[in-house]
């Protein structure tokens, strides 16, 4: 029997089941290369003043602060600007940007396994932030509108984890009580903490955290065979 005992299983989905992070590093090197005005300018530049000015927008999104058509223009016309290239370039370097980015989605390591073993055991769901018609192609592509029961997304919801509103309507689309419900996601904040103040048990998927941090999920784990033994 579970330890953890529970009804319904959701699974955050962008670096918990497919790897999001290596998927983007890919596509910024990609836009590296097509470029020429990143000729002088290294990789690791582009890589690192990107994912400092994404992050921040994504904050603001979150916040309701910016749309979804500021955040896409800002991240590359801000990071162009920080490294001194032709801010014009940005909507080019957006489109060529989520063009390759897509070409590189794939599973987390033992991710594919994983889901689909605890997929046949118990009713799963899928609870992401991000853009509707990214994620929706990202879930059609890898088979999870087939095999989960619930499908839930940030900006159909209107607010981003770990807001609330997105937990209660999962869990009242789940259909069991909260503390029958396991999520299973990578971020401290959206998904752990989301989580537990939503008053769900929570698997976090995470290489050496804290002490301190290790102590709010119900279950840490850097290997989807723990999380399997923990389940099955």
């Amino acid at each position: 029997m579970s330890v953890l005992n529970p009804e319904f299983i959701y699974f955050d989905l962008d670096d918990t089941l497919l790897n999001h992070k290596k998927a983007e590093q890919y596509g910024l090197a990609d836009v590296h290369n097509h470029f020429e005005v990143f000729t002088e300018i290294p990789l690791e530049a582009l890589v690192s003043t990107y994912h400092h000015i994404n992050k921040g927008l994504w904050e603001e999104y979150g916040q309701g602060q910016i749309d979804r058509h500021i955040l896409h223009r800002r991240r590359f016309e801000e990071t162009f600007e920080e490294l001194g290239v032709d801010t014009t370039l940005y909507q080019e370097a957006g489109q060529v940007y989520m063009n390759y980015y897509r070409n590189h989605w794939e599973w987390i390591d033992g991710g594919k396994e994983a889901y689909e073993k605890i997929a046949s055991k118990y009713p799963v769901g899928i609870i992401t932030n991000g853009f509707a018609e990214t994620q929706w192609m990202k879930i059609e592509q890898f088979g999870f509108k087939e095999s989960a029961k619930q499908i839930i997304i940030s900006e159909e919801v209107g607010v981003m984890k770990p807001h609330k509103k997105i937990f209660d309507h999962a869990t009242e689309l789940a259909g069991v009580p909260r503390d029958k419900i396991l999520y299973v996601g990578d971020s401290i904040t959206s998904d752990v903490k989301g989580g537990i103040n939503a008053g769900w048990k929570v698997a976090w998927y995470k290489s050496n955290p804290t002490e301190l941090e290790a102590l709010l999920p119900h279950l840490v784990f850097d290997d989807f065979e723990k999380l399997l033994e923990a389940l099955m």
